[in-house]
């Protein structure tokens, strides 16, 4: 999977980000997996995830988490996103538990995720990085926003999207967590953090000039 490997930022900008998910193989136990997956996404609904979706209904911020519970298919990839490496520990250890015969991915800091695996008793099967962005890159827009951006793997928040909330929050006209949460909404997976982007938010506010737009 690479969908979630394209986040971009320092390393201290995701010490408070885990994107946990899984999906079925086709042609080798995709048929029926609706049910593990299900019951994973559950598992992972029971602990403070900051966001969670699945990509065949949508994320939490589209709707409700009974939903996309109760929707998941045989082709779902589902997803939660946690902020608290302790949550992501202890949504692991039932997942081991629970043995439902399906692959476990988590995004994050390679050596964090290390010790997470360590401590729960998994042992890592594949570490998978991206090689960063190829192609035009004067079209990509400034860092700053592409940290924001890229934590929409499938590019579906969109950079102009990102520029008029900060331009909201400068003004006073939206909250730095309504901002976050409006900025989570068009990424149908759910695998954006609106924690991270808050906080994103919140430090750019501070340096960037309104001449900037």
């Amino acid at each position: 999977m690479t969908h979630t490997l394209h986040r971009q930022g320092p390393i201290d900008s995701f010490e408070h980000d885990y994107v946990v998910f899984s999906m079925s193989a086709k042609n080798y136990n995709e048929k029926n997996s609706n049910v593990a997956l299900r019951e994973f996404i559950k598992i992972l609904s029971k602990y403070k995830v900051v966001n969670m979706g699945d990509m065949k209904t949508g994320g939490m911020y589209l709707v409700d988490q009974d939903k996309i519970i109760n929707n998941v298919q045989d082709t779902s990839i589902v997803h939660a996103v946690f902020q608290d490496k302790e949550e992501v520990k202890k949504a692991l250890r039932e997942i081991k538990e629970a043995d439902l015969g399906i692959s476990v991915i988590v995004t994050g800091i390679v050596n964090e995720v290390q010790d997470i695996c360590q401590e729960v008793g998994i042992e890592r099967h594949t570490v998978e990085y991206s090689v960063g962005i190829r192609g035009k890159l004067s079209r990509l827009p400034e860092e700053e926003l592409l940290e924001i951006t890229t934590m929409c793997g499938h590019g579906m928040v969109s950079q102009h999207l990102a520029r008029q909330m900060l331009l909201d929050m400068k003004r006073g006209k939206r909250s730095a967590r309504e901002v976050g949460e409006i900025l989570a909404t068009p990424c149908v997976c759910g695998v954006f953090n609106p924690k991270r982007a808050q906080q994103l938010l919140e430090e750019l506010a501070e340096v960037w000039c309104f001449d900037e737009f």
